[in-house]
C-alpha cells in the first residue's frame, strides 16, 4: 500500500472511501434515519482538508483507494484551536480494507507530521463505531458530544484525546 498527500484532484477517490465506509461501518452504531440525513454531508471530500497538505490517501498496489484521513490545527468548523492541540479529521477505511493496517498507517503519518509541526496532543471527535479504533491508538474518552452537521442536525460522537 502507498500513503500520499491528497490534493483537490483526489476528491472522487476520497468520496469513494468515505461513502462505503461511513454507510457500512456506521450502520450498527446509528439509526438509519439519522444516517440518511447525515451521510450526504459526511461522505463529501472536504476541500479545505484536501488543500491543506495534511490530508492523506492510502492506495492499494493497483491504485484502488483504501483509506483517507488527516489532521488540522483547529477543530472541525472552527477557525482556531487550543495551542499545542491538533485534531484528527475525516478518517475512513474502505470496508474492503478494514483490518489491514490502513487506519494505523494514516494515524502514524498524522502523528509524525503533527509532532514535527510542534503539536503535543491530538483530539478527535470519534464516531460511536470508531471509538474502539481510537482507543487502540491510545486515545482516551473525554465525554459524549454532538457534532453540528448543518440544517439543525446534531451527530452523536465521542470527544477523545491523546498526548503526542
Amino acid at each position: 500500500m502507498r500513503l500520499r498527500v491528497a490534493t483537490q484532484a483526489d476528491s472522487e477517490a476520497v468520496a469513494a472511501v468515505l461513502g462505503p465506509s461511513y454507510a457500512g461501518l456506521m450502520a450498527e452504531a446509528y439509526p438509519r434515519e439519522l444516517l440518511e440525513r447525515a451521510l450526504p454531508v459526511m461522505t463529501r471530500a472536504n476541500p479545505d482538508l484536501l488543500g491543506s497538505g495534511r490530508y492523506y490517501l492510502v492506495e492499494s498496489e493497483t491504485g484502488e483507494p483504501a483509506g483517507c484521513g488527516g489532521w488540522s490545527p483547529n477543530p472541525p468548523g472552527r477557525p482556531c484551536g487550543e495551542a499545542g492541540r491538533a485534531h484528527i479529521r475525516h478518517f475512513a477505511t474502505h470496508p474492503g480494507w478494514t483490518g489491514r493496517g490502513v487506519g494505523r498507517m494514516l494515524y502514524e503519518r498524522c502523528e509524525a507530521d503533527a509532532r514535527k509541526a510542534g503539536f503535543t496532543a491530538f483530539e478527535c471527535w470519534a464516531s460511536l463505531n470508531g471509538e474502539g479504533f481510537y482507543a487502540s491508538l491510545g486515545f482516551r474518552r473525554l465525554h459524549p458530544i454532538e457534532t453540528p452537521m448543518g440544517g439543525g442536525l446534531l451527530f452523536p460522537a465521542v470527544r477523545m484525546e491523546r498526548p503526542l
